[in-house]
């Protein structure tokens, strides 16, 4: 089973090569295709020090076209049995692949999420981020007949046949409940793990804002009736 491991970055020029360094230290990646999404401070010059070498392409964005155009962008370029959505910004920790891919390997899943809400460790902070995620999570629930915990999750796995005749059209965060909505509704089978979450705030660059919780919900009742 070759693991496709897709690193959307926008100006994350403290952080990439750390993250790069713990993805590989799990010995367990096929490739890394790192998508640049137009970065400004320095990111894409570190970058093309590491573009074609072990097993890494750096694919660039020349303007940012935000989160999910960049993770469209790396699935379209990925090769792997198995794709696993990795960010650049530290909070998710690339230790957790193994109980990531479990499900998969042991033929349970076509789909793994990880959830941050499921009783490993995790930083304490950022109260109404926390209220905002389990409120979309709950409608997710309500809307497609699931108990998801963590529809929001960054560490999203799954089978290179999940996106076959799927087509994404999410630019932003809304890719997360896109592409939710379309794997609850073609009845994939979904599990959900636990995983550690080291969140950082807005003094830290975080990046996700109140307007995002709106454009998601509006993604998941628009897919609940088209497709």
């Amino acid at each position: 089973m070759k693991l496709s491991v897709i690193i959307p970055v926008y100006n994350e020029v403290e952080s990439i090569q750390v993250i790069l360094k713990r993805v590989y230290e799990t010995n367990l990646v096929h490739e890394i295709v790192v998508v640049d999404d137009g970065s400004k401070d320095g990111t894409r010059d570190v970058l093309a020090t590491l573009d074609g070498k072990n097993s890494l392409r750096v694919i660039l964005h020349e303007k940012n076209k935000g989160k999910g155009a960049a993770v469209r962008t790396g699935m379209a370029a990925a090769t792997g049995d198995v794709l696993l959505i990795q960010d650049a910004d530290l909070e998710y920790d690339p230790r957790d692949f193994p109980i990531l891919l479990q499900p998969i390997e042991e033929g349970l899943a076509d789909v793994v999420y990880g959830s941050r809400f499921l009783g490993r460790a995790h930083r304490v902070t950022m109260f109404w981020h926390l209220v905002a995620n389990q409120m979309l999570t709950l409608m997710t629930n309500i809307l497609y007949n699931t108990i998801l915990t963590d529809m929001e999750t960054g560490y999203k796995v799954f089978r290179r046949e999940v996106l076959n005749g799927m087509v994404l059209h999410a630019n932003s965060f809304d890719f997360e409940p896109e592409f939710t909505a379309k794997i609850l509704k073609r009845k994939f089978r979904i599990f959900e793990v636990p995983i550690t979450f080291n969140p950082r705030d807005y003094t830290q660059g975080k990046k996700i804002k109140l307007h995002d919780a709106f454009e998601a919900v509006w993604t998941l009742i628009k897919y609940r009736f088209v497709d």
